[in-house]
């Protein structure tokens, strides 16, 4: 038995597939999600879900907050922003990941470059396992 996977965005449908196992980060904390969970609603937070795929693979995806409703052996992760790793410009992340280092080193209490600096970490590391 398997997990059937959406994980979808305003824009898109990011992904959809069955999987064995998702772990995922929420406000309470990180949890995984395996067939016969039982129902379960969170918020999720800027960080990257981990999908272990039915044929053995791992999809690797960053979301930045949203969330995630589990019933019946379906998962579904409702993000404002989701990325898969294969589709993450690295360099571009480095360089935002610098800017918004550079944005805080000037003025500390910049909250705007706070949560820049996290959404870049999170793609960075998300594209860490491609």
């Amino acid at each position: 038995m398997s997990l059937r996977i959406e994980l979808v965005s305003p824009e898109r449908v990011v992904f959809e597939g069955d999987a064995e196992l998702v772990i995922a980060r929420t406000s309470d904390g990180e949890i995984g999600f395996q067939p016969g969970h039982v129902p379960f609603v969170g918020n999720l937070v800027s960080s990257v879900v981990r999908v272990a795929l039915s044929d053995g693979g791992v999809q690797r995806i960053a979301v930045h907050s949203g969330f995630v409703e589990v019933s019946d052996n379906h998962v579904a992760l409702l993000c404002d922003v989701a990325e898969l790793a294969e589709d993450i410009d690295v360099e571009r992340a480095k360089a935002s990941l610098d800017n918004a280092k550079n944005d805080l080193a000037s003025d500390p209490s910049n909250a705007d470059a706070e949560a820049a600096i996290h959404r870049a970490e999170v793609r960075l590391e998300a594209s860490a396992g491609i």
